[in-house]
């Protein structure tokens, strides 16, 4: 009997639907060869703090930070199972079971085929005993049932997977030693929840410094020269690369005499037919940006949306970094535009260096349709937007109609002074932009001709400097698949080999499978805003990039790179994960060594009162002492759950509203909430079973 453990039930049905039929257990399928059973994504996670250094520490006890037992370094990382659902303890209970069954001979890995798949169901089968049973892994690209059947007649040997298992271990205890460490480090410093993570900081630094520049910048004027007569009824716009302080304007008008005083002449003309190229197809970052700049989709959103599509068969993994193809899989997308073809869409086959490369794909091909195609009433609005992106950029990588195009360079000469280069484009044939998206316009340049007399008459004109854009998701996304490649250094279309490389020796900030949950928790965390595809840092955000800075803790992308170089030499067998944790320590244990540098607590009364330490009142609940906690208030009385803290929704509790709510009563409304949103919203607030609460004003939407 063999064995398959699922990621997720959707997994699990879609695996069951490509093998035959089955009866439905309590946790599990069955037929006569497979039993089929599931986790619900991460069941275990790594034990807190605590349980290295309190031998009466339990799971699910509140832990108590402090800095005497920090930096944690574990010898040894502990999983758990997730505290406190009952649902997660049963399920594996019942993979145990099963995989300790002696009619259970081979126990199949079928994680979503990425290192965070690989973990989930790898420690699942160690904590459950799998010693004398044969591992294999079911590797899937998409979730149709025809992918299924044959990737169980090519399973694989576990241990070839045994790198990748390696890096996510690597990067999942890395990333628990800064959160732990650096997350209690700098809120127990500050008095302020601060939420320190290994790639959350340098996004939001990234957010920060744009900001900041933008914030800071002063504009520059200056002057440059420029002519707009007409030439043969057709304007022509000559602007000077020469530029001049503004206190230079006589220059500029010196500049402009002998520019007008000197003949202006096309010296050549070149106009030649071209073929457009269509854009390449979508890693996930690249369809995200997309989707962002559109529908002012969010990334969490997309990503949701996607992966749903992928769970339903339409469309294959989605958390790629590639927008290429495997040369193996140039069967499987003939069949899929022969379906295409057969709906009167104008494919074909194309066997393109820059479609098919496998030189850059690390894991994962390019996110493409299944041959399981839906029709419009099968998916919501939001689904079909991002369904139809997919589909729409496959059937222009892949049209047999060109996109013919004209390009045409003027060259003039100001004679002894500069040559100017007019470059324009007219579409001839629309080819594969009546199917995907296209923003380009016809520049239709002037009727001139080689040898032609140019008429000319300069002038200076004045222009300021522009501040840098705020980031986007195009842009952002953009920067963390390579941070240390200049904004305005596009790569040509047939040129992506630097990107690609910043991708596999791991200096991306983050990964397509992290990088949306990191941004997302970032959001919610209130350090940065995303209103219109549009990012902008929060006070919250701020505060917490100023404030690490005075703490001497430096987490920017030089060093966020390093750490993900040292998982890409893991998952290469390059190092071990000994190796690679040891870096993380040893940059840890750097920041450690300031601990001795004062902070300036986040919390400040807005008046002196009687409560700038220890005891504030009298608990409202049991009429015990109030005191002054790293985070707010609390009853210091034990099993009692009176909790207030310092900052809701972005407005710090003042001692009049600490006061009344001590009292039992509810402070005054205010209007200055805001919610996870961004959006302000009007309520006040009262204590209600030990916790703060909002009350809305009647018939208010409650904004939050």
């Amino acid at each position: 009997m063999k064995l398959i453990i699922a990621e997720k039930p959707s997994l699990a049905r879609n695996i069951a639907a490509g093998i035959g039929e089955f009866r439905n257990r309590q946790g599990y399928l069955e037929n006569s060869e497979y039993l089929i059973t599931w986790a619900f994504g991460h069941l275990f996670s790594l034990a807190d703090a605590e349980a290295y250094f309190d031998p009466d520490y339990k799971p699910g006890d509140k832990p108590k930070w402090t800095l005497d037992n920090l930096p944690c370094f574990p010898q040894q990382f502990k999983y758990v199972l997730r505290g406190g659902d009952e649902g997660v303890v049963r399920q594996f209970s019942i993979i145990r079971s099963l995989c300790r069954r002696p009619d259970v001979d081979t126990v199949i890995n079928a994680g979503d085929a990425d290192r965070e798949g690989e973990i989930i169901v790898r420690l699942c089968m160690i904590k459950s005993g799998v010693a004398g049973k044969k591992l294999k892994r079911l590797w899937l690209p998409d979730q149709t049932p025809e992918t299924v059947a044959q990737a169980l007649r090519e399973l694989k040997d576990e241990a070839e997977y045994e790198n990748l298992a390696n890096e996510g271990f690597a990067r999942t205890y890395i990333d628990w030693l800064y959160g732990i460490n650096l997350t209690r480090y700098a809120t127990i410093k500050t008095g302020k929840l601060l939420r320190v993570g290994r790639v959350v900081v340098p996004i939001v630094k990234a957010i920060y410094d744009r900001d900041m520049e933008i914030e800071n910048f002063v504009p520059r004027e200056y002057y440059t020269i420029a002519s707009q007569e007409e030439t043969k009824g057709a304007p022509v716009e000559l602007v000077s690369k020469e530029q001049f302080d503004s206190d230079r304007v006589g220059d500029a008008e010196a500049m402009c005499e002998r520019y007008n005083a000197a003949e202006a002449r096309v010296v050549s003309v070149k106009r030649k037919k071209d073929k457009l190229s269509a854009g390449k197809l979508y890693s996930l970052s690249k369809l995200q940006s997309f989707l962002g700049k559109k529908y002012k989709m969010s990334m969490t959103e997309s990503l949701e949306i996607v992966q749903k599509l992928y769970e339903a068969g339409y469309l294959t993994y989605p958390r790629t970094n590639s927008e290429y193809l495997a040369t193996a899989e140039k069967d499987k997308v003939a069949k899929i535009l022969g379906i295409i073809k057969n709906m009167g869409y104008p494919v074909v086959m194309k066997n393109a260096k820059t479609i098919f490369d496998d030189s850059k794909i690390e894991s994962h091909s390019a996110i493409t349709p299944t041959h399981k195609i839906p029709g419009k009433d099968k998916l919501t609005e939001k689904e079909f937007q991002v369904y139809s992106a997919v589909f729409r950029r496959f059937v222009a990588v892949f049209c047999e109609k060109d996109c013919l195009v004209q390009r045409t360079e003027i060259v003039i000469d100001v004679v002894g002074c500069e040559t100017f280069t007019l470059k324009g484009m007219t579409m001839l044939e629309k080819g594969w932009t009546e199917y995907d998206d296209y923003s380009g316009k016809d520049k239709i340049l002037p009727p001139l001709e080689k040898g032609d007399l140019v008429n000319h008459i300069f002038k200076p004109t004045v222009k300021k400097t522009s501040p840098p854009k705020h980031y986007t998701i195009e842009t952002l996304n953009n920067y963390l698949k390579n941070p240390f490649r200049e904004d305005k250094a596009q790569l040509a279309d047939d040129d992506d080999s630097e990107e690609y490389r910043a991708v596999f020796e791991g200096l991306e900030l983050g990964t397509e499978a992290t990088r949306t949950g990191i941004i997302d928790n970032a959001r919610k965390s209130e350090y940065i805003l995303l209103k219109n595809n549009v990012y902008t840092i929060l006070p919250d955000g701020k505060y917490l990039i100023e404030t690490l800075q005075k703490m001497m803790i430096s987490m920017d992308k030089y060093k966020t790179a390093e750490l993900g170089k040292s998982l890409k030499r893991v998952y290469r067998g390059e190092s071990t994960i000994a190796e690679s944790v040891t870096l993380a320590q040893k940059e840890i244990a750097e920041i450690f060594s300031h601990r001795g540098v004062y902070i300036e607590r986040a919390y400040k009364p807005r008046e002196k009162g009687t409560f700038t330490g220890g005891e504030v009142g009298k608990c409202p609940l049991c009429a015990k002492a109030v005191k002054v906690t790293e985070l707010g208030w609390a009853c210091s009385a034990k099993g009692c759950d009176l909790s207030i803290p310092k900052t809701i929704c972005r407005h710090a509790i003042d001692e009049k509203e600490l006061v009344a709510l001590l009292s039992g009563e509810a402070t005054e409304y205010r209007e200055d909430f805001i919610s996870r949103a961004g959006k302000p919203f009007t309520a006040r607030l009262v204590i209600k079973e030990g916790r703060v609460r909002f009350e809305f004003p009647p018939k208010y939407p409650q904004g939050g």
